[in-house]
């Protein structure tokens, strides 16, 4: 099985049957799109494509979060793809959410984080690519997906305690109907809030013989993938999920890395770098990204790769490029 790359992502065919399923003919999405007819066929698609996808099924269906629910319920668990089916057909809804966090790193470019706190627990979905954000329908329907995978493998109607999202999703009524709670747009994350007593529910759909068919596959693809990469890569990556939270240190990295702090300076100091030298290079990578989207005002920018206020990346700017922020903007569109 060979993973797909950041910028190589897989389309399961279920996708298109879905489409089918609900009305939407997948070469009209492919022509809202202005893609190819042949994209319907294609094994993987680039970061922008699978976004002008979604985006046009979006334009197409015209009430985003009815589109949202009716394609998430329509999706037949016999055409999960392998990753998804290890969720299915999980112990309970605990090892189900955990298993689609951590294979969801096989399909960019979505990420997901759990935690648990209290009586809730919270996934957070990021962007493998901070400066490429998905359109508001993917963020929907990743959250809706994932309700329905507890609702199909418990049997039970569950619901969510809370579901934030940053971008604007309209009228928002058929998802609070489908979610069973509030649906809070223009947010500052994208969050869905779990009651954490529901993560201990059986899976009536739990299959141990599959698990262990699909299981070993399925890590040796996904630590293949880390191998590949360098640990400088990986610690990038990691800055840019983190960068908008504020501030961030070496042991943070180093905890989601899986690593202690001092072996992850070691090994940046064998390939020549430091965590220090990353951290500027990624929030100088993600200031340019985020310049090129007009939309986007310039104190907006510092927070989002991570300065406390403006001046201070004004100062940082102006040691990368030489000039303000604005100038190299304004510069850019000329």
């Amino acid at each position: 099985m060979n993973a797909p790359s950041a910028d190589r992502i897989k389309i399961a065919p279920g996708f298109w049957t879905s489409l089918r399923s609900i009305g939407v003919e997948p070469v009209d999405v492919a022509i809202q799109a202005r893609l190819a007819r042949s994209v319907i066929n294609e094994p993987f698609v680039t970061t922008a494509h699978y976004y002008a996808i979604w985006q046009a099924y979006s334009d197409l269906i015209g009430d985003a979060a009815a589109g949202i629910v009716k394609l998430a319920t329509a999706y037949e668990t016999a055409l999960y793809p392998p990753a998804a089916l290890t969720t299915f057909h999980a112990r309970d809804y605990r090892d189900a959410l955990n298993r689609m966090a951590r294979y969801k790193q096989l399909c960019p470019p979505e990420n997901l984080r759990m935690r648990e706190e209290g009586r809730q627990s919270l996934i957070e979905l990021a962007w493998r690519d901070a400066g490429q954000p998905g359109p508001p329908v993917l963020v929907g329907i990743t959250f809706a997906y994932l309700i329905e995978l507890g609702r199909r493998g418990t049997g039970r109607r569950l619901t969510a305690r809370s579901v934030e999202i940053i971008p604007s999703m309209g009228d928002v009524r058929a998802l609070e109907d489908y979610f069973g709670c509030r649906v809070r747009a223009g947010a500052d994350r994208n969050r869905l809030t779990l009651n954490r007593d529901d993560l201990d529910r059986p899976f009536a759909s739990h299959n141990e013989e599959l698990l262990e068919i699909l299981t070993p596959a399925l890590d040796r693809t996904l630590d293949e993938r880390r191998n590949r990469l360098t640990m400088s890569a990986k610690v990038k990556q990691t800055l840019s999920r983190f960068l908008a939270r504020g501030p961030i240190d070496i042991q943070t990295v180093a905890f989601e890395l899986g690593t202690s702090d001092r072996t992850l300076q070691r090994r940046l100091t064998d390939e020549g770098t430091n965590f220090k030298r990353l951290l500027a290079q990624t929030r100088h990578e993600r200031a340019l990204a985020y310049l090129a989207d007009p939309s986007l005002a310039i104190k907006e920018i510092a927070f989002l790769v991570g300065y406390e206020d403006q001046n201070s990346f004004y100062r940082a700017f102006r040691s990368w490029e030489g000039e303000t922020p604005a100038n190299w903007r304004a510069a850019q569109e000329r």
